[in-house]
């Protein structure tokens, strides 16, 4: 890593936000993962754009991470500048139209189990479905995330984004071309920034009951209590991922650490000493039996990162 790009970043970043060396392990849900060269925690967009455009002058390889929830990272690390975004202030509730309706503006860096949350203590509806999808809103939005019936793309408005020019521009519902785990953002690596939902005014006893309820569903058929990245495939279309794994006889299949769930087979767990290549390996062993069993291929939801080849 070169000294004076790294000089720069400390001179531009609070004491504090500027690491190295540091253990992805602690920033994904699955655990696994090496050291990143540098990891920066990022609160401010004008900081954020300074930061990018310098790792561009310095040719410095860069990725911008949320909650870590759908990411495996290599186990040799990342070599290069992990950015974790956190524009501050996290939630920002506006004053209700006059049926009620309330626009929300969410920042990246905030937690869908904080949005929801609080969106469902200020007796706003529509948002239950995601308190138990652990991700971020900048992650939320990326893939269109979704679960028991909803989507980001039922009660999101708009987003604000950062192109590769570090322009910040706004993209509506239909310009972030949200389909199934997919949107635009990707497409044209853009980074979001944030994002406004319109939210109806709801019961807030209701939208905790159901929130509750669901919750309880989660923990009855996922397997909550080990480290893993959620869904590990995306639904193929006709089929279900779980079922078609189950099918293939891979329900409890191991590769060192890394295991199919006995609970739910669309979840691939961390049992407690699985490496990222464990994972890695894995779940190109099921998308291989799945196929050589049913003829359909899974495309992973994770995104994997550091790996070669």
């Amino acid at each position: 890593m070169d000294d004076s790009f790294v000089k720069e970043l400390e001179q531009l970043l609070p004491e504090g936000d500027l690491r190295k060396n540091e253990p992805l392990s602690a920033h994904t849900t699955f655990r696994t993962g090496g050291p990143a060269d540098l990891f920066a925690d990022v609160k401010d967009i004008d900081l954020l754009k300074k930061i990018i455009r310098l790792a561009k002058q310095s040719e410095i390889t860069y990725y911008i991470i949320g909650n870590g929830s759908n990411m495996l990272v290599a186990d040799e690390g990342f070599r290069g500048l992990i950015i974790r975004v956190k524009p501050e202030p996290e939630l920002i509730f506006g004053e209700p139209d006059a049926e009620g309706n309330v626009k929300v503006t969410a920042s990246a860096g905030c937690t869908l189990l904080k949005l929801a949350r609080r969106s469902a203590e200020s007796g706003l509806a529509g948002l239950e479905f995601a308190a138990g999808i652990p991700g971020s809103v900048g992650g939320a939005v990326v893939m269109n995330a979704g679960a028991y019936g909803g989507e980001i793309k039922d009660r999101i408005l708009s987003a604000d984004v950062m192109n590769g020019q570090t322009d910040v521009i706004t993209l509506s519902r239909d310009g972030l071309e949200l389909g199934y785990r997919t949107s635009i953002i990707p497409k044209k690596d853009y980074i979001v920034l944030s994002a406004v939902f319109e939210l109806p005014k709801g019961d807030r006893a209701e939208s905790e009951r159901i929130i509750s309820e669901l919750a309880a569903k989660r923990r009855e058929k996922q397997p909550l209590e080990y480290p893993s990245a959620g869904s590990t495939f995306k639904r193929p279309e006709g089929y279900f991922a779980g079922k078609l794994i189950e099918d293939a006889g891979l329900k409890g299949f191991r590769v060192g650490g890394a295991q199919v769930s006995e609970k739910h087979a669309g979840f691939v767990i961390n049992t407690g000493n699985a490496c990222s290549q464990d994972i890695r390996d894995l779940i190109g062993e099921v998308q291989k039996r799945v196929f050589e069993h049913s003829g359909v291929h899974l495309e992973p939801e994770v995104k994997m990162l550091g790996f070669i080849g």
